[in-house]
């Protein structure tokens, strides 16, 4: 069954999420839908263009984060009956450590014909290497970015 609002695409992707099946977080983008991350940085991409490519971005999540609960989530409604902003809060444990994190976001999602058709996420990078347990490794490329 297709999503009727924004709000029901975005507590589906959660759901998915939860599930740990990427392949239908996925599926909930449109063929041509994007995502964009304006904070990322390092080897992290800033935008992905189409559902093969945001696929393909979140097949290596379970590989980082196990994400567990999502505890909190706003929702404010905007001007356009198609575009959301949301508040969330994401918990779990990092898989290379073990380490529990908890991770804000701030997302815009925009939905069509009940599909994904941009999804901007503001995520904070240092926050999201620390969970994920890379930060020297986001460190050391922000240094070599440096001296280029």
């Amino acid at each position: 069954m297709v999503p009727s609002t924004p709000e029901e695409a975005f507590r589906r992707l959660l759901d998915r999420m939860l599930a740990k099946d990427t392949d239908a977080v996925a599926d909930l983008w449109a063929e041509d839908g994007t995502a964009e991350f304006p904070f990322a940085t390092g080897s992290s991409p800033r935008r992905l263009a189409g559902r093969e490519e945001v696929r393909g971005y979140m097949a290596a999540l379970p590989e980082l984060m196990d994400v567990r609960e999502i505890p909190a989530v706003t929702v404010h409604h905007t001007e356009r009956p198609e575009t959301i902003v949301v508040e969330f809060t994401g918990n779990g444990h990092t898989v290379r450590t073990g380490e529990p994190y908890q991770l804000d976001y701030i997302a815009v999602i925009t939905v069509q014909d009940g599909l994904i058709t941009h999804y901007r996420d503001y995520w904070n990078p240092l926050a999201v290497a620390e969970a994920a347990g890379t930060l020297p490794e986001l460190l050391d490329s922000l240094r070599s970015g440096a001296a280029g």
